[in-house]
């Protein structure tokens, strides 16, 4: 159930899970006939969760993290005498990979692993009991993530303000900075599996007094929407820009996230805090100013930009 939700379709959940798709399709109708209830809308452009599906993965997730953890942990345990570890964690980000590369060449003696989920309430429960050394993780603006107590946060971004991506043939592309309510008639693709994303999103679309058609679906495959001119969807400043997509930024900023790293108070992983967050901060500032959009809107704010070191 995870993994279609996560790729959004059979047929890629059965890529990634290494088996065919009319078996995993056979599973997948055994535990709808055990629930009772279809989990799965089936569309031409995939699968997307039921109410009851969405119900059921709020259960699930937590159940597959901690059997990953529980593997994760039986194998360091064997591989002991191999050396040191570090598991690190993160919400989709495009600092991850440069902040792998740093942290690579800082420990080259050091296995470092990095774990990727979409809900950071997950991630930072993962740190708290010791699944993860660390985590990297956005908190949408009115919100907030629940924080286990002995946790300590490194704000890495008090206020990184979320663009749109839409067509490039789209009308309001033509435009340096868009307002939500020229996005009314479009229909906006969700991950409501987000943690906060809906809350966010809500809480735009009634400031500017709109309630825009909404389809579900996830942003790692909602390109092909975008571009195709099918959907808009909120996205990070940091991202990529790809052929028939325009990425701008939201008048006013009214969409945010704050960014930061959670560590335990009391962990001794193989690389200080200060130093794992050094690295993200340079990952970070990195993409930040590589990206045109975001590079853009800095350097209209006069290259404001609340990041802790």
């Amino acid at each position: 159930m995870c993994a279609i939700a996560d790729t959004g379709s059979v047929r890629k959940a059965a890529r990634q899970l290494g088996m065919t798709q009319p078996s995993l399709t056979t599973q997948l109708h055994r535990i709808e006939k055990a629930l009772g209830g279809q989990l799965f809308f089936r569309e031409p452009t995939g699968s997307r969760p039921t109410p009851l599906g969405h119900a059921v993965l709020c259960r699930a997730r937590p159940i597959v993290a901690e059997m990953r953890a529980l593997i994760d942990e039986i194998a360091s345990a064997s591989h002991h005498e191999r050396g040191a570890r570090l598991h690190i964690g993160s919400t989709n980000s495009p600092a991850v990979a440069g902040w792998l590369r740093r942290l690579r060449v800082r420990l080259p003696e050091t296995d470092t692993t990095i774990r990727a989920d979409v809900s950071a309430n997950a991630l930072l429960h993962m740190v708290a009991t010791g699944q993860l050394d660390a985590a990297f993780v956005h908190e949408v603006e009115g919100a907030p993530l629940r924080v286990p107590d002995g946790l300590v946060e490194h704000e890495l971004v008090a206020r990184e303000p979320q663009f749109i991506a839409l067509a490039d043939s789209h009308p309001a592309a033509a435009r340096a900075v868009v307002r939500v309510a020229d996005l009314a008639d479009d229909q906006w693709m969700v991950d409501p599996t987000v943690d906060g994303e809906w809350a966010g999103l809500r809480r735009i679309w009634a400031a500017a007094g709109i309630t825009p058609r909404v389809v579900h679906g996830d942003y790692l495959t909602a390109v092909d929407l975008v571009t195709a001119g099918e959907v808009v969807t909120p996205c990070q400043p940091t991202a990529r820009s790809r052929h028939g997509m325009a990425i701008r930024p939201l008048y006013g900023d009214p969409l945010a996230v704050r960014l930061f790293m959670a560590c335990r108070q009391d962990a001794a992983p193989a690389a200080s805090a200060d130093d794992l967050f050094a690295d993200l901060t340079a990952s970070y500032m990195e993409i930040a100013w590589a990206s045109e959009a975001y590079r853009a809107w800095l350097v209209r704010h006069d290259g404001l930009l609340s990041v802790g070191m």
